[in-house]
C-alpha cells in the first residue's frame, strides 16, 4: 500500500509473487527483530532464506517459522544446511526435517560440495512431488570457474528437474558466481545465461546495491533478487521503483528527461 499517489511509478506485481521477487536473508534475527521487520518490510518480502547453517542454532526456531508464514512469507532454510545433511548421507533425515517444520520450500544446492548433476537433478525431481524447489548454480569457491554454456545446461536441466527458481550464486559478499572478485556483475557471463534461460526464472543473489540497479536497470522493477539484508529490503523496494538517485530517470517519460536537463544545463543562457 502506498501513502500518497505520484505518477510514473512502476507497477509492481503483487504477493504471491511469480516474478520481481525478494528473498531476505535471514542471519540470525531474533523472533522480537523478526516481528519488528515483518511490520516494517513484510510487504515486501517474498522469501526469507535462514542463511547457511542458521537453522541449526536460531533461537526459538519454530516460532520465528510460524511468524514468517503468517504473514504470507515463505521461509527456508539455506542451501549450505541440504549440503551439511547430504555430506552426511542423511537427504531422507533433511526431507524429514522439512517435514517436521512444516516447510513447503526448500532448496538444494552444491557450492560447497561437489554433486554429480545428474544426481542432484534425481535429488530436485523427488523433493519436487512434495514441496517447492529452490535450486542454486554456482560455487562459492572464487577459485572454480565454470563456463556459460555449462551454466546454462545445469540451469536448463534443473527448471526441467522441476526447480521453481534457479538461485544464480553470488553469495551474501557479493564477489563470485556471476560477480567478479571486484563485486562487479559479470556481464558476458549473464547475457549468455539470459539468452537460453528466461530471467523470470532466475533469483540473482545480490547483496550489494550497485548490483541490485545493475539487474534492475536490466531487467526492470520485477527482477527476482535474493541475499537481501534485512534492513536493505525497503530501500531496495525505493530502487524498483525509481525513488533513489541510482533509477531516478528509469520510468520517467522522455520529455521530462529532456526537460530537465535542459533546466539543469549550465551552459543554456538565462
Amino acid at each position: 500500500m502506498n501513502n500518497f499517489t505520484l505518477p510514473y511509478i512502476p507497477d509492481r506485481t503483487n504477493k504471491p509473487r511469480e516474478k520481481g521477487l525478494t528473498m531476505m536473508m535471514d542471519k540470525g534475527l531474533s523472533l522480537r527483530e523478526a516481528e519488528n521487520f515483518i511490520e516494517a518490510s513484510g510487504e515486501f518480502t517474498d522469501i526469507v532464506k535462514f542463511g547457511f547453517g542458521t537453522a541449526f542454532i536460531t533461537a526459538q526456531l519454530e516460532e520465528k517459522l510460524k511468524l514468517y508464514k503468517s504473514h504470507n512469507i515463505r521461509p527456508y532454510f539455506g542451501g549450505t544446511l541440504f549440503e551439511a545433511f547430504y555430506a552426511r548421507g542423511m537427504f531422507d533425515d533433511f526431507l524429514k526435517l522439512l517435514d517436521k517444520y512444516d516447510l513447503d520450500l526448500a532448496e538444494i544446492s552444491d557450492g560447497s560440495i561437489v554433486i554429480p548433476h545428474q544426481e542432484k537433478c534425481e535429488l530436485i525431481a523427488k523433493m519436487a512431488k512434495d514441496r517447492t524447489v529452490l535450486s542454486e548454480v554456482g560455487s562459492k569457491d572464487s577459485g572454480i570457474l565454470i563456463s556459460p554454456n555449462k551454466w546454462i545446461k545445469m540451469m536448463s536441466t534443473e527448471l526441467e528437474a522441476g526447480s521453481w527458481k534457479v538461485i544464480a550464486e553470488g553469495r551474501e559478499s557479493g564477489n563470485v558466481g556471476v560477480f567478479r572478485p571486484n563485486g562487479t556483475a559479470h556481464t558476458f557471463l549473464i547475457n549468455k545465461i539470459i539468452a537460453k534461460v528466461k530471467p523470470e526464472n532466475i533469483l540473482w543473489e545480490a547483496p550489494i546495491k550497485n548490483q541490485q540497479v545493475w539487474f534492475i536497470k536490466l531487467f526492470g522493477a520485477n527482477v527476482n533478487l535474493g541475499n537481501i539484508a534485512h534492513n536493505e529490503v525497503i530501500p531496495l523496494e525505493c530502487l524498483r521503483i525509481g525513488l533513489r538517485g541510482d533509477t531516478f530517470f528509469e520510468h520517467l517519460p522522455e520529455d521530462y528527461i529532456e526537460r530537465l536537463k535542459q533546466i539543469n544545463d549550465p551552459s543554456e543562457e538565462e
